[in-house]
């Protein structure tokens, strides 16, 4: 990027004006999306983007709310994607009560994907409520002595989970983390330059060995905006309700704040600017 640039890529706001081939949406519609890589500009009190970005936020859903939604629902439908996920077949969703977990058990269930997850027994019945098929108290319950031949996983703790979740795999499965290091294959994925894509390879070196072992596919991945994604979120949220896990709401001179807030890991869910 540029200097100076404007930061942020999650937004939501109402309309102020279309494009003259713009169809999608008018004037004065509420709309929320995940800005393009090379467009990013969050953190102001407008912002241009393209139509393709962009989906109509769930009337249930405040505007902080919203904003909390579109890189995490998109990761996970993405990650879907990267998976070639089936309906009919099973995917283990690590740390199912978590933020991100929250999400991606519903959207996984609307697949057409049996969902197995592991957590606090503290929310198993709100786990169950929005489609896990399974819940693991991961205190008194070893998943891998008890999961087996899981088509998918999504890795969302990284660390030693990563191979644990592995090994509880169908040969030829896939795991997608959003955790742990990208590697060779997400480095062409992303068109990167030659050398990126080595560094990136000895990066993920470990991972791929790991995924060798146990038979099965490593994946790595970065998100991109899709507003037919996330009109596809939007509509399987709104029948659930689904709402996303906030942490704290600052004000746009409270920005310093709010970065430092996330810098050092002191969240427990998505950190919201309003202007």
């Amino acid at each position: 990027y540029t200097l100076p640039q404007t930061a942020g890529n999650e937004v939501v706001g109402i309309v102020e004006e279309v494009g003259s081939e713009v169809t999608a949406f008018k004037n004065g519609d509420r709309v929320f999306g995940r800005l393009p890589l090379d467009a990013i500009g969050a953190f102001a009190e407008y912002v241009a983007v393209d139509s393709d970005a962009l989906a109509f936020v769930p009337d249930y859903l405040s505007d902080e709310e919203a904003a909390a939604v579109p890189l995490t629902a998109l990761t996970i439908m993405q990650a879907l994607e990267l998976m070639g996920a089936e309906a009919g077949k099973t995917i283990f969703i690590s740390g199912g009560t978590g933020g991100v977990g929250g999400m991606a058990i519903p959207i996984a269930k609307a697949k057409g994907l049996t969902v197995i997850t592991n957590g606090d027994a503290s929310n198993k019945e709100r786990v169950l409520s929005i489609g896990a098929d399974r819940f693991i108290d991961y205190k008194t319950e070893d998943y891998t002595q008890t999961v087996s031949d899981v088509d998918y996983v999504l890795d969302t703790l990284g660390g030693a989970e990563t191979e644990k979740q592995m090994s509880i795999m169908k040969k030829g499965g896939h795991l997608v983390s959003l955790r742990a290091m990208p590697n060779g294959a997400f480095a062409k994925e992303m068109n990167l330059p030659k050398w990126k894509q080595f560094l990136f390879g000895l990066a993920g070196r470990k991972f791929d060995k790991m995924a060798q072992k146990y038979g099965v596919h490593y994946h790595f991945i970065f998100v991109r905006s899709n507003g037919a994604q996330l009109q596809e979120v939007a509509d399987i949220f709104t029948k659930l309700e689904i709402k996303p896990s906030i942490d704290t709401v600052f004000t746009f001179d409270e920005v310093n704040a709010a970065l430092d807030k996330v810098a050092n890991g002191r969240s427990r869910g998505k950190t919201v600017l309003k202007f």
